[in-house]
């Protein structure tokens, strides 16, 4: 809804027109029968005109990329078929129609099938170079397939003959025009891949018009190609006639006479490539020589040949004298191991179990000695330290004081010391301890002392 309440600009709406039709499936690739009129071809190299007919008329466009290649010249009132897609010139809202490819009328409806055809075959990929095989450099065969009274296997079998007479030719006469054209193409085809004698195929004819040229355009013919074990060069027609087989075959020659010479190798351009190489080689081993001559003449006058005999005594003398100071290095050196075998003798003898041993049992026997003459001064000193405690040990003994007359109250289980009369109750037992025995009492009576306030 808000779409159609929206207001376009002229431009937008062109520009809208123009995306509809070149969406349209058949607008986008349409082909066009019509009269050509009001023909101009532009400084910029784009052609402008008009198709017609009797009853309407298209603005029309080829843009110079595309008009280049055409085969003929458009002219005013020629009748033509046109390929191309109908659009929107935006700035003046004309629609038009953009031309890609154009042939002239007479021919048009095999030109649409050759068109349909090339195009099925490219989306197969039979025209791809990675499928084509390479020419072999030096055929030992080549086969030649096309007409047998025509010019194109006679300038072939020329050009074979001029350029290397030793390669047999085998033809395969066949029909090169009409309906049974294509099926004759086909059985040379293979047969020649079925005997197996030729190492290239040449497959063409001369000039003509597209309906004369029209049986190498035939799928069947182009399958063949496709499918040969030999590879094949196409020579159909002139330099400006391209057939599918030209696009089928795994290479395309100009004219039958360029098939043959793509085909061999020229003698004389053999003989002069390999004349250059002996040439070259020859000069090549001239110049080797003389180095390896002069070399030679130089080591010739070297000292060294001259008078070999001062050389050789250098070198005795060189070996007495390194033989001189290896003697002296080997003596040094003997020298050095026997004294360092000397102080490694002294050493080990200083660590040699019975020395070490012997010096252990002295040690042993000194520190007995120590450790008695220790013994005894402690054991001394711990005696008259043990007396002393005794001494005063039994000063302090209460046994010594109950000897004057003291005792020592305890009570039933003699966990208590009775200190005061608190401590006890009347008819209770205690154990009273003297100095040579205890007595067994129970206490009938108490009697405590005043208390220093009076009380």
């Amino acid at each position: 809804m808000a779409d159609r309440t929206r207001i376009f600009s002229i431009k937008e709406i062109n520009r809208y027109i123009g995306m509809k039709l070149e969406s349209d499936e058949l607008l986008g690739d349409v082909w066009l029968r019509g009269e050509i009129s009001n023909f101009t071809h532009h400084s910029s190299g784009h052609m402008y005109f008009t198709l017609k007919d009797k009853d309407s008329r298209l603005k029309c466009i080829m843009f110079a990329s595309y008009n280049q290649r055409l085969p003929f010249i458009p002219k005013e009132g020629a009748k033509v078929i046109a390929r191309g897609n109908i659009s929107v010139y935006e700035r003046d809202g004309n629609y038009q129609f953009y031309c890609i490819s154009m042939q002239p009328d007479g021919i048009g409806s095999l030109y649409l099938a050759y068109e349909q055809l090339k195009k099925k075959l490219q989306e197969e990929g039979l025209f791809d170079s990675s499928r084509k095989r390479p020419i072999p450099k030096f055929p030992k065969a080549i086969g030649v397939i096309t007409s047998a009274t025509g010019a194109a296997v006679r300038d072939i079998i020329i050009t074979l003959q001029r350029r290397h007479p030793s390669v047999p030719v085998l033809l395969f006469p066949v029909l090169v025009q009409g309906t049974s054209a294509a099926p004759s193409i086909v059985k040379a085809i293979e047969t020649m891949n079925r005997l197996a004698e030729v190492d290239v195929l040449i497959i063409g004819r001369g000039g003509g018009s597209l309906e004369e040229l029209w049986a190498f355009n035939e799928e069947s013919v182009a399958r063949s190609i496709a499918a040969s074990l030999i590879p094949v060069i196409s020579a159909v027609g002139h330099e400006t006639d391209f057939t599918i087989a030209d696009f089928v075959a795994d290479l395309r020659a100009a004219t039958p006479t360029a098939a043959a010479e793509l085909a061999v190798t020229s003698v004389q351009e053999l003989k002069s490539r390999l004349a250059q190489a002996e040439s070259r080689l020859v000069s090549s081993l001239r110049m080797t020589l003389n180095s390896r001559k002069e070399r030679l003449i130089r080591l010739r006058r070297a000292p060294l040949f001259i008078n070999p005999r001062k050389y050789l005594l250098q070198h005795a003398e060189r070996l007495d004298r390194a033989e001189e100071r290896l003697q002296v290095r080997v003596l040094r050196l003997t020298e050095r191991n026997i004294d360092k075998y000397k102080r490694l003798s002294g050493a080990l003898a200083k660590v040699h179990p019975g020395a070490q041993t012997a010096l252990a049992a002295k040690q042993l026997e000194r520190l007995a000695d120590r450790l008695q003459a220790s013994m005894g001064s402690g054991m001394k000193e711990k005696r008259m330290n043990l007396l002393a405690s005794i001494r005063q040990l039994d000063a302090l003994s209460p046994l010594k004081v109950m000897s004057r007359g003291y005792s020592l109250v305890y009570d039933e289980q003699e966990k208590r010391l009775i200190k005061s009369v608190k401590d006890v109750q009347l008819g209770d037992l205690v154990k009273v301890k003297v100095a040579d025995g205890q007595l067994e009492c129970q206490v009938w009576g108490m009697n405590g002392e005043a208390k220093a306030d009076g009380g």
